[in-house]
């Protein structure tokens, strides 16, 4: 499977903004965007004048893309399965995103990055009631159980993940036992619940795709 084998805090740069990739680096005095304001190579930083709307459009995109961890054809055919579902396609991608096995695990503290997340379900780690899923991009439903393997339990990267549930919890849509390293997908969450995407116009991607 592709996939993006380069910086991760380079992503962070050419977007300006904290994408949160690095798990507890992202928090520390370590953070690539706390240290070079400047986007990455000389060109984008000789760049000047207004934006297009394009570029506005495409940069929007591109912050959502490597949130979530995806590659241009996976996010492409997520948001054009949104396109077929009933409701407005912007909040359809997110609910889609949000279903994502890997994003599901990294919402519930069993991995510090979507990435790590990732990892831990191609590794087959992670269990959906009760059998091993290996697929990042499988999308759970209400009331489905995800559980670490008893050998991912072991993992030390994951008891490190877990200490953020102590500090912060999880989504209300969520309900995780860390002893036991079990949560619940409750609720397909809404696009208001989404309170750390705030800053996402999900709007000017749906422009973007629709030209």
């Amino acid at each position: 499977m592709a996939r993006y084998t380069g910086p991760q805090c380079r992503l962070c740069r050419a977007e300006g903004t904290k994408l949160f990739l690095k798990g507890e680096r992202c928090y520390s005095d370590k953070c690539a965007i706390s240290k070079k304001r400047q986007a990455p190579g000389k060109a984008m930083r000789m760049r000047v004048g207004k934006k297009s709307d394009y570029a506005v459009q495409l940069r929007e995109k591109q912050k959502m893309k490597r949130i979530y961890c995806l590659l241009e054809k996976q996010f492409k055919n997520t948001f054009f399965k949104a396109t077929k579902l009933p409701g407005k396609t912007g909040e359809n991608l997110f609910m889609l995103l949000e279903r994502r096995l890997d994003n599901v695990v990294y919402r519930m503290r069993f991995a510090c990055s979507r990435k790590q997340a990732r990892q831990l379900v191609s590794h087959g780690h992670v269990l959906v009631n009760g059998k091993r899923v290996n697929i990042p991009s499988y999308l759970l439903k209400p009331n489905d159980r995800v559980e670490i393997s008893e050998k991912g339990k072991k993992l030390l990267s994951v008891k490190e993940s877990l200490k953020e549930y102590t500090r912060s919890g999880v989504a209300p849509w969520l309900e995780v036992n860390p002893d036991a390293m079990v949560g619940t997908f409750k609720a397909i969450p809404r696009r208001s619940d989404l309170t750390d995407m705030m800053d996402i116009k999900e709007q000017l991607i749906v422009e973007l795709y629709s030209k």
